[in-house]
């Protein structure tokens, strides 16, 4: 991907970048210098409420996300179950 810096010294980070990420405005960030590379690291992961509830027609437990959580991997759902009871 590819972005420009401003005039002000602001970089936007694309937008599927960001939706993958669940990076949202005001997300703080550190940054350093790494071999010639700039590398920014999110400070803190964002949290999203999620709500427990059944689904409709099988009956089975439902977890939702609030809007703009980002989507989980197959892997992740995976390791997240591995330690359900």
């Amino acid at each position: 991907m590819r972005t420009t810096l401003s005039t002000k010294g602001q970089i936007v980070v694309p937008g599927a970048l960001r939706s993958r990420l669940g990076l949202h405005p005001g997300d703080e960030f550190s940054i350093k210098l790494d071999n010639g590379s700039i590398v920014l690291t999110p400070l803190a992961p964002r949290r999203f409420a999620v709500t427990i509830g059944t689904d409709s027609v099988t009956h089975l437990p439902l977890a939702t996300a609030e809007r703009g959580a980002p989507l989980l991997t197959s892997e992740q759902v995976a390791e997240l179950l591995a330690d359900f009871p």
